[in-house]
């Protein structure tokens, strides 16, 4: 492979040395330099690459790629580029042979919802045979393969890497997460998605190292309907037509409150014994009734959301509608099957808004009790804590104080803590430091119709204690808990 053939959708300018030339590798961790490649240097927060060029040229490289003038090494290619980032990204792109050409891409952003839409447009499509692909934040899935998430959105290099493995799995389509930093640091240059999808904003992931304010993280989300064919959007955001701004795509709308190419109508709460859903009706390009299985209005924006993409794949009604009705997602809003007295549900719901939103969705089910248990990490922002207490103790009856992800604080510290905001509330608390024992407690005086909700892990499999990842995932401590409560009647 040569130089030219990399470079070949870029605007660049050859500073040193020779284009055409033949390379091995494309690099841009230092770390990971070989002989005969060429290194794209990369000017992060805490990090330059741009100083390890002395580096790269005692291992061999034959190129660099900077976007920095100044003197280099002689004998040596040097390329350079406005954008090192959006460089890698079509570099990248050429370097695995273009795969985005051969799937078909759906883009979602939004500030929530983009995780359970990802997994209802996957269950939706290979429900009908379309092998899916997908990226995110719990994981990649790659057939049977499945890859614990670093980044929301992967840098763009392993993103075309990942894309390449997809086609050469079979995949004919990919759905992904496409965060405000994947956008800002040109993760998803290099290619026009298929599908982009705006689901919400609200001021989120401001502050160093992140967006300097809201209209700098709303600017980033805005890029990719700039960078795709057709755009779905939410027109019930308040922000929608901001976010459509200087778009370059075709543009198709769902929601619920304003008028929309996918509508939904006549929006019902579903409950039964150990259940909680959504019914309604769709109009506008479609007209049928579907009932999703997991609660809540937002829960009707995100599979309506998903009923608008996989229409574009000529999905028939009814699978769509079975589809929806037994999606499950790990982690958000997932109901775990323990009894039909009462309801058990975990979600990743680990700060104050995310908390606030869980907690109003699930008492208009008007349960018999809220049951919230929760920690908070450590090593992180106080006032996180206080926060979350004080939601809690004003919305749920009972809150369950007990332990996340402690890393170097005591345990019993960041409870305290979080009791601080508990009793600014008037709900009843308990504190139970040991997470299985805080979940036994949460079951073993469960009230016929109680909601039950193990609140901040999610989709984790672990807890982190000193610096250690130790295995823990709720749904075993669960059934831990009624394995050794059956052997208990059984002995007694």
């Amino acid at each position: 492979m040569y130089l030219d053939d990399l470079l070949e959708h870029l605007e660049y300018q050859c500073y040193q040395g020779e284009v055409h030339v033949s390379i091995t590798d494309l690099v841009y961790d230092s770390r990971k330099i070989t002989k005969g490649c060429v290194f794209v240097c990369i000017k992060g927060s805490n990090l330059d690459t741009h100083d390890y060029i002395g580096e790269a040229v005692e291992k061999g490289a034959i190129a660099i790629v900077v976007e920095k003038k100044m003197d280099y090494p002689s004998g040596l290619t040097v390329i350079y580029v406005q954008n090192t980032r959006k460089a890698l990204a079509f570099m990248s792109a050429a370097f695995f042979g273009y795969p985005a050409k051969q799937l078909k891409t759906i883009g979602i952003t939004g500030t929530k919802g983009k995780t359970t839409t990802t997994y209802m447009v996957k269950s939706i499509l290979e429900s009908t045979g379309i092998k899916t692909g997908l990226i995110g934040t719990i994981e990649t899935i790659i057939g049977d393969k499945r890859i614990p998430a670093n980044n929301t959105t992967p840098e763009s290099f392993l993103l075309q890497k990942t894309f390449a493995q997809m086609v050469e799995a079979g995949c004919q389509c990919v759905v992904m997460e496409v965060s405000s930093q994947g956008l800002m640091l040109n993760r998803v240059d290099g290619f026009t998605f298929d599908y982009g999808v705006f689901t919400n904003i609200v001021p989120d992931h401001i502050g160093p190292n992140e967006h300097k304010d809201f209209a700098d993280y709303l600017s980033c989300k805005s890029k990719l309907f700039q960078q795709c064919k057709i755009g779905l959007i939410n027109i019930d955001d308040p922000h929608a037509h901001e976010i459509i701004q200087g778009h370059t795509c075709q543009i198709e709308t769902y929601g619920i409150c304003h008028q929309a190419d996918y509508q939904a109508s006549h929006i019902e709460l579903v409950s039964k014994p150990g259940f909680l859903g959504i019914a309604y009706r769709v109009n506008g390009r479609n007209d049928f009734d579907v009932m999703v299985a997991t609660p809540g209005k937002f829960s009707v924006y995100n599979s309506l959301c998903a009923i608008a993409i996989c229409r574009h794949f000529g999905v028939e009604m009814e699978a769509l509608k079975q589809a929806l009705a037994r999606v499950k997602v790990r982690g958000r809003v997932e109901m775990v099957p323990v009894s039909d007295r009462y309801t058990v549900i975990i979600d990743y719901a680990h700060n104050a808004m995310s908390l606030e939103s869980l907690l109003s969705t699930l008492r208009e089910y008007q349960p018999k009790r809220l049951v919230c248990l929760f920690g908070c990490g450590g090593n992180r922002a106080k006032s996180r804590r206080y926060e979350m207490g004080e939601v809690s103790s004003k919305m749920a009856d009972l809150t369950v104080i007990t332990s996340d992800n402690p890393r170097f604080e005591e345990p019993q510290d960041i409870i305290n803590d979080i009791l601080i905001g508990v009793k600014r509330g008037q709900g009843d608390y308990i504190t139970i430091i040991d997470r299985k024992e805080a979940i036994r407690y949460c079951l073993e005086n469960a009230l016929d119709g109680d909601v039950i909700v193990l609140a901040g892990k999610g989709h984790e499999n672990y807890q982190e204690i000193k610096g250690v990842k130790y295995p823990m995932d709720e749904r075993d401590l669960i059934q831990e808990i009624i394995s050794e409560s059956k052997e208990m009647e059984f002995t007694s």
